[in-house]
């Protein structure tokens, strides 16, 4: 297995950036409660095939936190100094829910720096959410943090909220430590900014070889919602995960890492052969 080095981009705010492999460079984009260790079960794997990276997003993790609001295109360009960071003009992209949506996003306003897209547990986006869902939608993920509590004190009961029934302790141990590790303000920000800023729901600006992968159990982005982007979508791949639920790289690593790998290997060797 390849070992696994960290790198900080940029000065502000910087960006914390695990990486191990050669090649064609792969992202890994955590959800809305992750961070870069998530992919610690895939990083290994897919170096062995290309240059893997995962990320902190800005507010998470070890990047830095920021003063401001967030727009939700500032993670598509930091994304965009990430790839410049490794020399490279083009990336795959594999995002996670939110991750997802930043992958998306940085198909419309970076469209010629992109090899592929895999896109997990994701959904179109919040362009038909009424006002009023659009508004509950972060009350509900926010009020219990405005009252008063941490992450800490919230992370076991979302982390069981996206898990199937039949999930292991190890994953909810993972996905428990992922949910404290959270920046509170950065975390509130970033709700705002994707439900308020993350409209577009066209998908007209995808050109690119697509993979949508979700889990069969995933009550958050259930199979509907992935079954809807690949009609929208020219030629998208839709891979469904067995009992598996929201956070389908964590409950399921082997069977995740086995899907997206094979797509992204006869995607670099269907375009070997064009060449």
């Amino acid at each position: 297995m390849q070992a696994t080095k960290t790198v900080h981009v940029g000065l502000f705010p910087r960006i914390a950036v695990d990486h191990c492999g050669s090649g064609e460079l792969v992202v890994f984009l955590h959800g809305i409660g992750g961070n870069r260790r998530n992919w610690k079960s895939s990083l290994p794997v897919f170096g062995e095939h290309f240059l893997a990276a995962a990320w902190d997003a800005r507010g998470y993790g070890d990047s830095d936190d920021y003063a401001g609001a967030l727009r939700f295109h500032d993670f598509s360009d930091d994304l965009a100094r990430v790839l410049d960071h490794f020399g490279v003009d083009r990336a795959h992209l594999v995002g996670l829910s939110m991750g997802g949506r930043i992958a998306l996003n940085f198909a419309q306003r970076h469209t010629d720096r992109l090899h592929s897209l895999t896109l997990c547990a994701t959904f179109k986006g919040f362009g038909t959410f009424s006002d009023a869902a659009k508004a509950e939608f972060i009350r509900s993920r926010k009020e219990p943090l405005l009252n008063g509590q941490e992450p800490a004190d919230i992370a076991e009961d979302v982390a069981r909220s996206l898990l199937s029934p039949g999930a292991s302790d190890a994953a909810l141990q993972q996905l428990v430590d992922s949910m404290q590790r959270l920046h509170k303000e950065s975390y509130i920000k970033s709700i705002e900014a994707m439900v308020h800023e993350d409209v577009d729901a066209s998908l007209d600006h995808v050109r690119v070889p697509t993979h949508v992968v979700c889990g069969a159990s995933d009550p958050l982005a259930p199979p509907a919602m992935s079954r809807e982007i690949v009609r929208l979508i020219p030629h998208a791949e839709l891979t469904l995960l067995p009992d598996t639920g929201h956070l389908l790289n964590i409950e399921n690593p082997s069977g995740f890492n086995d899907v997206v790998l094979n797509f992204l290997l006869r995607r670099r060797a269907s375009a070997a052969l064009s060449a």
